[in-house]
């Protein structure tokens, strides 16, 4: 059996003596080690003020007395461990005063363990702009190490500096400090700053509610360039420091331009001419001749200031072109507009311009076969795509008679192209060459070597060409679509068995179960006049419907919203018990056979539910998002809100939506029945009818914004906006 074996050392004058004991403790040999000094200090592992070490041309520049610190090891014998070691530091600076004197300090450190960092933070009245040199020794108490400066080493050097930089000039040609509105929003300026201090390394800088930057200058004293592209009109201050060689922030200098609205388009068609119009005239840039398959007077996005739009027939007529290139390809360019493609079956071109026998660029939908590095994958699966200098950015899932605004961008200063679908950048930007297209611009077609392809077939309206970059925010505005108002439901009255829209539109008809409750009516005060009965108030405003759960409910004949477009759906309701034992469904608006949406209360989970079905189909599969709020018989104010351009859903609890309560969803499809409060379409029929107090219906076609959302539930008229 092999016997373990334990060693103690102890340290006598220059050797190590290590007894090595035996399983009962007792020593049985003992050994003498020689000590062996430490190493000698690297200057890789000197500091100074967190600083490499350096001298002469390399010397440390340092803002105040520094730190210096040097990293000493002791050497590990084989049966002696590391931790056992610990060495001192012995420090040496000296320098000379302005009369040739020379002056030394000497600093011994604490011991540390070998390895560790050893400091020695020197004293407040090191001299300033003076060449102090210092180097710096180990000790492990027996012996020493050579000093840093020794053989294979050197000397380190730094000087103290006592003067911060002077305030720097700054200077721009396109954004000058002046009182006059600058060209513009999407436009880069270049600033240069530059201080008079002959030892500036760096600048540092910020433009209003911007983060900071630094930009290192050309030559140690010498100005610095940057550019800035100015995301939206207003008053930018640009705040610039010099900061020098040893670290000192001088004071800051202050750069106010004004920057203007963004150059308008170089080429805009709204495409809204009359029927029969052989020219689409232009708001600017050149008119673009229409072939014999454009019709002038097709539908127009709603929501939008357009009337109307050109519809193209998808054949080689069905195009427009102004004869002449719009933009120049070889500099930033964007181009996009409002488009609607009746087919999703092959390629589609929504505009392009011609490079001999190829476009230069091209913006519309894309179909893939089959897997594509640059594209969707899967057969007849369709993606909106913009092709430029060899980048192809794909992103966005178009729908057949749908309305989307695209836009397409190239930004010659990053070198990348991107893509914008309904307000939202989708895919990865793509990095492209730079390549010339002066031919003609074709809207709704591309050419290649053997004519022109990919024909558009569907509508296009206000159609833009740009000689700058269109910021995020302009993108959002152009693709802005206002939210309508379909129907406001206060629920205060009734007439006829019917609850009235409050601008005149379909009414909520009231089936059996389903009343109208009315608050007091102010005639008299409850519990003071004896005479004056206990009238509960109404949810919202003067009254309020009021279901019992087992056949009451209130409809319209017709949908009310589109369902398999974006839409906004707000309701307040109170359940009337506080543990209810099944879901109740407070609205829905579906089909034939299912219900396209639903949203109701589950007492199994506590939670408020917002349920969309992928068809119009019992059993279809659901997508689900799900919120908490209070007990159940509180009154709660419900949004339900479904973005087609973002493809999403989301359940709005008193105005506001956690994450569980917001959700991919791809799946719309278009509701044919009409908006049912207090009941949803199940297997058996009409069930989950609604036990409690439904108020204030609102119904938008489009996405209302938060300001608005938070609006609703109050009585009050919402801006749609």
């Amino acid at each position: 059996m092999a016997m373990r074996r334990r060693g103690r050392r102890f340290t006598t004058g220059s050797l190590v003596v290590a007894a090595v004991l035996g399983a009962q403790g007792t020593a049985v040999a003992a050994v003498a080690v020689e000590n062996l000094p430490p190493r000698q200090p690297v200057l890789a592992d000197l500091l100074t003020h967190s600083k490499p070490c350096g001298a002469g041309e390399t010397r440390t520049y340092v803002p105040g007395a520094p730190v210096l610190s040097a990293v000493l090891y002791d050497p590990v014998e084989d049966d002696r461990p590391a931790e056992g070691n610990r060495v001192k530091g012995e420090f040496e600076a000296w320098w000379q005063d302005a009369d040739g004197t020379e002056r030394r300090l000497t600093h011994v450190s604490a011991a540390r363990f070998s390895g560790d960092t050893v400091p020695w933070q020197l004293p407040a009245d090191v001299p300033v702009d003076t060449v102090v040199s210092w180097r710096v020794r180990a000790d492990d108490g027996t012996a020493v190490s050579p000093w840093s400066s020794d053989a294979g080493g050197g000397v380190c050097e730094f000087v103290r500096d006592a003067a911060s930089p002077q305030k720097p000039v700054v200077r721009s040609a396109e954004y000058p400090d002046d009182d006059t509105w600058s060209d513009g929003v999407g436009n880069y300026g270049t600033f240069t700053v530059d201080s008079p201090s002959d030892d500036v390394v760096e600048y540092r800088y910020n433009f209003t509610g911007g983060p900071l930057r630094t930009v290192r200058a050309e030559t140690m004293g010498g100005p610095a360039s940057f550019r800035f592209l100015p995301p939206s009109e207003g008053v930018y201050v640009l705040e610039v420091s010099a900061i020098d060689r040893s670290g000192r922030n001088g004071p800051p200098a202050t750069h106010v331009f004004r920057v203007g609205d963004g150059r308008v388009p170089v080429a805009r068609w709204q495409l809204a001419d009359a029927v029969g119009a052989g020219t689409a005239v232009a708001e600017t840039g050149p008119a673009a001749s229409a072939g014999a398959g454009v019709a002038f007077g097709g539908a127009a996005p709603e929501g939008t200031a357009l009337t109307s739009t050109a519809r193209l027939d998808g054949t080689a007529d069905g195009f427009l072109t102004p004869g002449t290139s719009v933009v120049d390809t070889t500099r930033t360019f964007a181009v996009g507009g409002w488009v609607r493609p009746e087919r999703l079956d092959g390629n589609m071109t929504a505009v392009s311009q011609d490079a001999g026998a190829a476009p230069g660029f091209t913006l519309g939908v894309r179909t893939e076969d089959g897997p594509s590095e640059d594209g969707p994958s899967g057969e007849g699966e369709s993606a909106w795509s913009f092709a430029y200098g060899g980048a192809r950015v794909s992103g966005g899932t178009p729908q057949a008679g749908e309305w989307a605004y695209v836009l397409g961008q190239y930004d010659a200063e990053t070198g990348m192209t991107r893509l914008y679908v309904n307000g939202q950048e989708v895919g990865e930007p793509r990095r492209a060459t730079a390549v010339e297209s002066a031919g003609h611009l074709q809207i709704g077609r591309a050419r290649d070597e053997a004519g022109y392809r990919d024909h558009w077939r569907g509508e296009i309206g206000d159609l833009r060409a740009y000689d700058r970059v269109v910021m995020t925010e302009e993108v959002a505005q152009l693709a802005h679509r206002s939210p309508r108002l379909r129907g406001h439901w206060s629920l205060e009255s009734a007439r006829d068995g019917a609850s009235p829209e409050l601008h005149g539109g379909a009414p909520l008809k009231l089936g059996a179960g389903a009343t109208i409750h009315r608050g007091p009516d102010g005639s008299c005060l409850p519990g003071i006049d004896p005479d004056c009965p206990e009238v509960e108030y109404a949810l919202v405003g003067d009254g309020h419907l009021v279901l019992d759960g087992e056949t009451g409910f209130a409809a319209t004949d017709a949908p009310v919203v589109d369902t398999d477009d974006s839409f906004t759906i707000g309701v307040v309701v109170k359940l009337a018990d506080s543990e209810p034992e099944r879901p109740m469904t407070v609205l829905s608006q579906g089909g034939e056979n299912g219900d396209a949406f639903t949203v109701r209360y589950v007492p199994s989970t506590y939670t408020w539910e917002l349920v969309m079905s992928h068809a119009d189909e019992q059993g279809a599969t659901e997508t689900v998002v799900r919120q908490q709020s209070g007990w159940p018989d509180d009154t709660v104010r419900l949004a339900v809100v479904y973005d087609n351009a973002t493809d999403r859903i989301s359940l709005f609890v008193n105005g506001s939506a956690d994450a569980d309560g917001t959700a991919a969803f791809r799946h719309p499809w278009k509701s044919t029945g009409g908006l049912q409060v207090g009941r949803a379409r199940t297997a058996d029929g009409w069930g989950e009818y609604l036990r409690g107090a439904v108020d204030e219906v609102h119904a938008f076609s489009g996405v209302l914004s938060g300001t608005a959302l938070n609006q609703l539930g109050f009585g009050l008229e919402p801006c749609p906006c």
